[in-house]
């Protein structure tokens, strides 16, 4: 009989080192054709998160009312500025994450979560679908104390929907944003390149309720 071994981090202590030179970003986005890198305008806002193949998840975000702009990279591990092929191999702990800018008068950080909790499924760990890795994880990384408080209000309250319907724990780690390494060129608007190319992200069908006010600020 063969047993499936769970994908587990690796800590820091046994992830690759990396390198100093950064992975080149192009300056402007595939489908919005607004810049992916900083400067972003002023009073715009932030949302990186992760779940699973970045690729399908950056799509939900670049059709979102009010972006301004999407990447996609690699965020919440060890390795300094990896390439794919080490994320891939488990060994830098690093999750597959889209950035998201947004015109926060248009939207807000709730109307975010709302659709990245909407469009996989938090309970599955280190997985999503057939998808399996430490790189596949759900997770939210929040840049103020307001985007943490919306995040954790945002679980709480899909967790009771999903328990009503009979699904586990959610597993999405809520962590601070660290640095967002960009992914290599080819990753980036992956989908609006090539259509007809892989997407593994789906939703519980199940909707995570609205109507959070805590400022994100």
């Amino acid at each position: 009989m063969a047993f499936f071994k769970k994908p587990q981090m690796v800590g820091k202590d046994r992830a690759l080192p990396g390198r100093d030179e950064k992975m080149p970003a192009s300056s402007n986005h595939f489908v919005l054709g607004t810049s992916i890198v900083p400067p972003f305008p002023e009073g715009f806002e932030k949302i990186v998160v992760g779940m699973g193949c970045f690729w399908g998840a950056e799509r939900k975000f670049w059709e979102a009312d009010g972006a301004y702009t999407t990447a996609v990279g690699y965020g919440a591990g060890e390795t300094h500025n990896p390439t794919y092929e080490e994320v891939c191999s488990g060994l830098t702990d690093h999750n597959e994450v889209v950035l998201c800018v947004f015109d926060p008068t248009k939207t807000s950080y709730a109307t975010m979560l709302k659709l990245f909790f909407d469009n996989h499924d938090p309970t599955q760990g280190m997985r999503q679908g057939n998808d399996v890795g430490t790189q596949y994880r759900s997770g939210i990384y929040y840049f103020s104390e307001g985007q943490k408080d919306l995040a954790e209000q945002s679980k709480q309250a899909f967790q009771q929907v999903l328990t009503e319907a009979g699904y586990s724990e959610i597993t999405t780690e809520i962590l601070p944003a660290g640095e967002f390494y960009y992914a290599e060129e080819y990753h980036q608007q992956y989908l609006a390149k090539n259509p007809a190319g892989y997407c593994g992200l789906g939703g519980t069908g199940l909707a995570c309720p609205t109507g959070l006010e805590t400022a994100s600020n």
